[in-house]
């Protein structure tokens, strides 16, 4: 348990320093949406170039993941961007920076997501407020907000979170739901959809 703890840590070391060398070498608050992807591109062969230089040992697999860890951290929110490529999870629940719950089918979860200190879980929450033309600081301690795809946030941040900043994202479904989806799930019953029919109500979908 301990050399794998160490490795963890050592992992997130290579990470940060790698993070930091980016913001150095790149103009990334330049970047635009048109670019994006050519940046993207770049920032890529940058970090395999630096993490094949790293002195930590690594996989192949362990490189590109570490890669893809840091354009995630560059690009996107960090940490919770598998969780939002995730489609089966309705709900991230960021109860402090080392406690990351989801919700799948209606069961919360634990989740091994972990940020790497508060000030790491801030800058996050800064970013995703930020994006849509909002602030939150000790003045204006919460704020709900909106991810590009539609998802609902909600921050709270010291003092009015006493333990440390807290974040949810409730998501939603990209399909509507249709009659059948209705009914496999219970939300409507035949008699019910018999009645909505008797009153003109026709099935669609």
């Amino acid at each position: 348990m301990a050399d794998i703890q160490t490795a963890q840590t050592d992992m997130g070391k290579v990470k940060a320093a790698i993070h930091r060398r980016l913001i150095q070498k790149l103009n990334l608050g330049g970047v635009t949406p048109v670019n994006r992807d050519a940046a993207r591109a770049e920032v890529a062969e940058i970090v395999g170039s630096m993490t094949s230089t790293e002195s930590t040992p690594m996989t192949l697999q362990e490189r590109e993941r570490l890669s893809q860890e840091v354009l995630d951290e560059v690009f996107g929110l960090g940490p919770l961007e598998p969780l939002l490529k995730d489609s089966t999870i309705s709900d991230i629940l960021v109860n402090s920076y080392k406690d990351v719950y989801v919700e799948r089918k209606g069961l919360l979860e634990r989740t091994n997501v972990q940020f790497r200190d508060e000030a790491h879980l801030l800058a996050i929450i800064d970013r995703i407020v930020s994006a849509v033309g909002r602030r939150i600081d000790e003045s204006s301690p919460m704020v709900d907000a909106r991810l590009a795809d539609g998802s609902r946030v909600n921050a709270i941040i010291p003092p009015l979170a006493i333990d440390g900043a807290c974040l949810s994202i409730r998501r939603f479904g990209s399909e509507p739901l249709n009659v059948d989806a209705l009914l496999r799930n219970q939300t409507l019953t035949s008699g019910m959809l018999a009645l909505l029919r008797g009153f003109g109500w026709h099935r669609r979908g």
